[in-house]
């Protein structure tokens, strides 16, 4: 998927005309830059905003908790299902065609999201905006690398991460600003946005952009993705509904779905074992340090999402702080990472990845813990208290993203990066998925015990009229109590990440295998 096309010079050079390097011209190449940049940040803005306007979203039109959870997870479903397969349609058919196509439906779903009138058609939108998104998002790095010869790829990429940076860092910041500024229905204008943004990309892409070779007989897993999309699908499903006392046929809805889903993920391991060309590589599992990296991945990625999605429904809908200053709270993780890094990523390749990993993921844990501690003893300091913790988490967060992708890179041959890279890709958000499915039903149950049969908003929910002092006090305190949950687990899993990192991550440089050892493991 990161192939570039590149042609060896003649004997001499000098006497012959020089043959491209890639498909894109050098002059045309800054386009593919800038497209690729404003593409990410689509994708960028869209996952982080949306958690601070669900508040918003569910006091305009009315969403539930699980409805507000599937509008996420409308899109992380179809995003981490389909992204492997976003990555092989991109070989298949062009990089440009694909990515294009990608920006394109990418857009056109976010002005439904922006028209939608009720939450059941805005979940449909978001479902098709994660379709964009998985053809999209894989693209955005696939065609930098494909457009930029080798010398000059380090740099591009580069350009494209910081800028990429920048934008996560700051799209929360000024999303929460808009938010805090006008009502509740301005929540429209965070998917309407990606109209002109989007459009600048494509306009780029098909007017200054050559077409790059295709690969048509590549083959597209699409027995795979059907399975994938069924098997994460009826999980996410089932945790969503846990706190409800539904049935299917006589039998508990939830139950039923879970296990339902849980026999098509063994399915599609069967599946994917048997392709010539799977969606995922099954046997690349087969690494124990490759596994483990990837089972750290989940858990400490599990725990990023949930307390990400949830916090700032405490925040805003709990503790009445406006969307400008909960904005901030995503500020750390961005800014961390971006800082630190390379330092980090350095420091890994002279030690091995093994206690940064294991360091970072206690620091996360701790961090979780503190929100869960203020959360639970009722301390609504915010500077002081979430947003030093989320600084904490966002340390954390820097010791750990470099050195697992040391991790995750060193533990195969080098002929399977591309693979490997995607699959640990898709397992982050996998996590996610879950853990917003999860941790919703931990919250309502939880601010259903302490709420008891008073009558007050649901947790996350923002309330429509004023409340007396006791049933307002009642309310604070049920939505410490249920995010105080949230984060406790969220703080487990991430300590759970830590040991894993710690028993399977190489602990040395003298430790990493080298590529002749990998091939022969």
């Amino acid at each position: 998927m990161h192939s570039a096309h590149e042609t060896a010079l003649p004997p001499i050079a000098q006497e012959q005309p020089k043959v491209r390097e890639t498909f894109c011209p050098q002059r045309q190449r800054r386009y593919v830059l800038i497209a690729a940049i404003l593409a990410s940040s689509l994708g960028f803005i869209d996952g982080s905003v949306v958690s601070i306007a669900i508040p918003a979203i569910r006091a305009d039109i009315g969403a539930t908790l699980s409805e507000a959870q599937w509008i996420s997870n409308a899109y992380a479903l179809m995003l981490s299902a389909l992204i492997l397969v976003g990555g092989a349609l991109g070989d298949r058919v062009g990089l440009r065609r694909s990515f294009a196509a990608g920006i394109a439906l990418f857009i056109v779903a976010s002005m439904l999201c922006a028209a939608a009138p009720t939450s059941s058609l805005l979940i449909a939108a978001r479902t098709l905006q994660g379709l964009g998104a998985a053809i999209m998002v894989p693209g955005s790095l696939a065609i930098i690398a494909k457009a930029y010869p080798k010398a000059e790829r380090g740099r591009a990429i580069g350009t494209w991460a910081a800028a990429s940076a920048l934008t996560t860092a700051l799209g929360p910041v000024i999303g929460g600003m808009v938010l805090s500024a006008f009502d509740e229905s301005v929540w429209r204008w965070i998917f309407a946005i990606n109209l002109p943004l989007g459009g600048i990309a494509l306009y780029l892409l098909i007017a200054r952009v050559p077409p790059d070779e295709a690969a048509p007989h590549r083959r597209i897993d699409i027995g795979g993705a059907l399975l994938a999309i069924a098997s994460l699908g009826g999980i996410a499903l089932g945790l969503t509904l846990l706190s409800g006392e539904m049935t299917i046929a006589g039998f508990n809805a939830p139950a039923v779905l879970i296990a339902g889903g849980l026999v098509l993920v063994v399915l599609f391991v069967v599946w994917e074992a048997r392709q010539a060309a799977p969606m995922m590589e099954i046997g690349l599992f087969r690494e124990r340090s490759f596994s483990g990296a990837n089972l750290a991945t989940f858990f400490l990625y599990f725990a990023l999402s949930a307390v990400l999605f949830y916090l700032p429904m405490m925040l805003i809908a709990g503790w009445r702080i406006d969307e400008s200053m909960v904005g901030f709270v995503f500020l750390p993780l961005s800014a961390s990472i971006a800082l630190l890094s390379g330092p980090v990523g350095k420091l890994s390749d002279r030690i091995g990845p093994r206690v940064p990993m294991a360091a970072g993921g206690l620091v996360v844990a701790i961090a979780f813990g503190g929100l869960g501690w203020l959360a639970g003893a009722g301390i609504h300091q915010f500077w002081t208290g979430v947003f030093l913790m989320m600084v904490l988490m966002g340390l954390g967060m820097s010791l750990v993203v470099s050195p697992l992708s040391i991790a995750v890179m060193t533990a195969i041959d080098d002929k399977d990066t591309g693979a490997a890279s995607g699959i640990n890709n898709a397992v982050s958000r996998i996590a996610g998925l879950v853990a917003v499915a999860a941790l919703g039903s931990v919250a309502a149950l939880r601010f259903a015990a302490v709420a008891g049969d008073a009558s007050i908003p649901g947790f996350g929910e923002v309330p429509s009229g004023e409340l007396s002092a006791e049933l307002e006090a009642l309310r604070v305190a049920a939505s410490d109590r249920a995010f105080a949950a949230v984060a406790w687990v969220a703080s487990a899993g991430s300590l759970l990440a830590a040991i894993i990192s710690w028993l399977t991550a190489p602990g040395g440089s003298n430790q990493l295998p080298a590529p002749a050892e990998q091939a022969a493991g």
